[in-house]
Order: structure tokens, then C-alpha cells, then sequence
């Protein structure tokens, strides 16, 4: 899987991709972080035998993106404001959830009106 040609940060709220066969779209940073494939968020297995279950937790600034910053040639690790930063999310695993959750134009125009 190809890794995006662009990620920027469009607002508080939403985050912008756009991959070399030329999609593209934005999502809501609450679905990043909700789709934070760490062991924390997710659980963890060991020999096919669960260990641990995921807990998501509610913290203040939990959807509040301080960075996302590349790991090798293959992911980027996210940065939150609540000081999250185990989640790699792979260039496919990113894809998917851009083409799962992308935000539609009406509803971009409405995140922008309320921001004013």
C-alpha cells in the first residue's frame, strides 16, 4: 500500500489525506483516535489467547492532535493532547479508515459554518 502524498490537520476536528492514485478525503479526528489500533485501545492477544482487553478511556484532550510523525516507511504514530502516543497506524489501516469514514462535503461545510 502506497503511503498518502499529503496528511495535514485541517482544523481542530478534521484531518485531511490524499494518496498518489489520487483519493482523497477528510475524517474526523475523534475517528483516528477512536480507531487507535494499540494494545491499550484494542487488547492484545498471545497466542491466540486474549490477555488483555482494550479500555478506552475519556480523558480531556484525548481528540486533540499534538503530532503525527512518520515510523520507518511503513505507518505514522499520533500524538493526543491526554498524551496518547502508542497507536501506529499503517498506510493501509489509514486508507481504510479514510475510505470507511470520510466526511462528506455537506458535512465539511458544516464543521467550517460552525467554526465560523
Amino acid at each position: 500500500m502506497s503511503k498518502p502524498t499529503v496528511i495535514k490537520r485541517v482544523n481542530q476536528f478534521v484531518l485531511f489525506a490524499a494518496w498518489p492514485d489520487e483519493f482523497a478525503g477528510h475524517i474526523l479526528l475523534s475517528d483516528l483516535r477512536d480507531a487507535c489500533p494499540c494494545a491499550h485501545c484494542t487488547g492484545e492477544e498471545i497466542m491466540g489467547q486474549k490477555v488483555f482487553v482494550g479500555m478506552k478511556t475519556l480523558a480531556p484532550g484525548m481528540n486533540e492532535l499534538r503530532s503525527l510523525v512518520p515510523v520507518g516507511n511503513y505507518a505514522i504514530q499520533a500524538t493526543w493532547n491526554d498524551g496518547h502516543d502508542s497507536g501506529i497506524y499503517t498506510w493501509e489501516m489509514l486508507r481504510s479508515l479514510f475510505e470507511e469514514k470520510r466526511l462528506s462535503d455537506a458535512t465539511l461545510d458544516e464543521i467550517r459554518s460552525q467554526l465560523g
